[in-house]
């Protein structure tokens, strides 16, 4: 299937929020998951001690999500040939920028998430805890 053109803006924008998941997923899985946890140690080593400021910006390209997200958008705007509003170069431009910030919300709000699952997990240790001790202390 190929990508809406320009007259099909509501097609185009659901292949926006849809593109987006994919770039969100690489981004996050390269910049935070354990899989790459030694090549991303490799790379922020590298961008604090590499010798030219241009290795150390391309090695901290991989510990930014943010920043990597470009990237992993320009592979999947040259996979995909998905343009947004514009069925020339402005719309390969325009759908660049759409799908970084709706990747990028989509990783915040991913990482809100996963902040507030941690917190709830802390907190019931906390209260199992503190039930235990009272319970080992009433009897």
């Amino acid at each position: 299937m190929a990508p809406p053109d320009s007259t099909q803006w509501i097609l185009q924008l659901v292949w926006l929020v849809t593109l987006a998941i994919p770039i969100a997923c690489v981004a996050w899985t390269v910049t935070h998951e354990e899989v790459f946890r030694e090549p991303r140690e490799y790379c922020a080593e590298k961008s604090k001690t590499a010798r030219s400021l241009l290795a150390r910006k391309f090695f901290y390209l991989f510990t930014c999500e943010y920043c990597f997200s470009h990237y992993v958008t320009i592979f999947f705007l040259i996979v995909t040939r998905y343009r947004l509003l514009l069925d020339d170069w402005r719309g390969y431009l325009i759908a660049f920028f759409a799908l970084v910030a709706v990747a990028n919300i989509y990783m915040s709000s991913f990482s809100r998430l996963r902040q507030e699952v941690k917190s709830e997990k802390l907190t019931a240790q906390k209260k199992e805890i503190e039930l235990e001790e009272a319970s080992n202390g009433a009897t």
